[in-house]
């Protein structure tokens, strides 16, 4: 790319990969909007509207795949997962921000409910770690940072749903916290491609990376003897 239409990445700190300080964070992937049979999916469908369609599609097809992938490979690395759920305490939402509840009381998106559980395919596991956040961003209501660093984790690679909403937020905060953060680009997905890509368009500006889950399995390769 010519640097006179990109001038930001001059800027940007080339910064190694360090595979013995990563965590692998997984971002809403619940039946409440992450499964054409949860709240969202059912909602459209019954309004027989298929705005939903693409975003079901890709994470049937890649969000989901994708994300086990790169979970097998962080287990064998030995390193964190973090799975970060949305939803409320109680069927009221009352500890969840004003513009938060409704969304939660409509979709039944609240700890014990069915809408509020991880994907079955992506049920936690020994040893993973589960945060749950009534925000958009996972900084601003979990305590993801002090769990990060008690991890001695600096680099995350995020995946999940929305692109352009939780996964994004997240990501930024994170590096407005000095974490090197890389957006998996075909472990995340929203309701419209053109949404998805501009977020990562843009987060490449000073935020952090974006990288395909090969690209990722590739530079987190073992070292011999590691």
């Amino acid at each position: 790319m010519n640097p006179s239409t990109d001038y930001i990445r001059a800027y940007m700190p080339d910064r190694p990969i360090k595979p013995g300080s990563t965590a692998l964070v997984m971002i809403d992937l619940q039946y409440a909007t992450g499964s054409r049979h949860g709240a969202l999916g059912r909602k459209l469908q019954a309004e027989g509207s298929t705005i939903g369609n693409y975003r079901f599609d890709r994470i049937e097809s890649h969000v989901v795949p994708n994300s086990l992938r790169l979970r097998e490979h962080f287990r064998l690395m030995g390193r964190p997962i973090l799975h970060v759920t949305i939803g409320a305490a109680h069927p009221d939402a009352l500890d969840a921000p004003p513009h938060m509840r409704k969304l939660f009381v409509e979709f039944r998106n609240f700890v014990g409910s069915r809408e509020h559980e991880i994907l079955d395919e992506l049920k936690p596991l020994s040893g993973e770690h589960v945060l749950r956040k009534t925000t958009i961003g996972a900084f601003a209501s979990t305590n993801i940072d002090s769990l990060l660093r008690s991890l001695e984790c600096e680099q995350i690679y995020l995946t999940g749903v929305s692109t352009n909403m939780c996964v994004e937020t997240t990501a930024r905060e994170a590096a407005d916290r000095g974490y090197l953060v890389t957006l998996v680009e075909d472990a995340c997905g929203t309701t419209h491609e053109d949404l998805h890509q501009v977020t990562l368009r843009n987060f490449q500006r000073l935020f952090g990376r974006v990288r395909s889950t090969s690209h990722v399995l590739n530079e987190l390769e073992k070292p011999h003897g590691w």
